[in-house]
């Protein structure tokens, strides 16, 4: 028997038995050279190798799939994962709604990381890609009544953004702020109750579009600084005075 498998539930001072699998498992994918979708040996193979039982493997797989390290689909062997901007959306959603953040802190962070996307977009984009955030940009407009449509066309606005960016990390950090703006979206355009206060909104993409159509990083970097200049206040404001629920 192994001196982790004799070292007690809590595997002594070096941790759980499931915390020191889990790291095990990492540790094979760094040592192997492993990519997204190759294999991993079973939990079998990790169980013998440490001396634990199958549920304690059992147990430290299913942590690293829940963090989206690995997938463990059934009928299929482990294989490791891609990074995924889901697990920092279920923090930033859990740090919000218990007011370990807020709202504004987001939105400031979001701010400084897509200013920087909207440069790096301007510098990478293919022209479909250009092609693709303009034509999201005058979606919002053509489907302005409809908020569901706006909020995704938005949601879809940033994110082709971020990918025009060739950053695999921005990427996936912009995908982490759609859920909160699927929030935020409707709430900031409430406050926005005058024509020429939406039209302003929605000129702001297609100016910020055009800036990376025409491959100017300054003015995709100030185009976004401009956005959210104006789009915070208005989603605080959103925030602050929600409206009454329907009873």
């Amino acid at each position: 028997m192994s001196a982790l498998s004799m070292s007690g539930p809590t595997g002594g001072p070096g941790g759980s038995l499931v915390q020191r699998a889990i790291d095990d498992v990492r540790n094979h994918i760094r040592a192997e050279g492993l990519r997204v979708g190759d294999s991993l040996p079973g939990e079998g193979h990790f169980a013998v190798k440490l001396g634990v039982s199958r549920a304690v493997m059992r147990e430290a797989f299913g942590v690293l799939a829940a963090l989206r390290l690995i997938d463990v689909a059934n009928g299929r062997k482990p294989r490791v994962s891609a990074i995924d901007g889901a697990v920092i959306a279920s923090s930033l959603d859990h740090a919000v709604s218990t007011a370990q953040i807020s709202v504004s802190d987001v939105w400031d962070v979001r701010r400084t990381i897509e200013v920087r996307t909207a440069a790096l977009a301007a510098q990478n984009r293919t022209d479909a890609e250009a092609r693709a955030i303009l034509g999201l940009a005058e979606a919002m407009d053509r489907d302005h009544a409809d908020m569901d449509k706006v909020v995704a066309h938005d949601i879809a606005f940033h994110d082709a953004i971020a990918r025009a960016g060739r950053n695999a990390l921005f990427v996936q950090i912009v995908a982490s702020f759609a859920p909160l703006m699927q929030e935020a979206v409707p709430a900031a355009w409430k406050t926005r109750e005058a024509p020429e206060d939406r039209h302003s909104t929605l000129e702001r993409h297609r100016t910020l579009a055009r800036a990376i159509m025409v491959r100017d990083p300054e003015a995709a970097a100030q185009a976004m600084d401009a956005h959210f200049d104006a789009s915070i206040g208005d989603i605080l404001r959103g925030f602050a005075n929600p409206e009454p629920a329907d009873v």
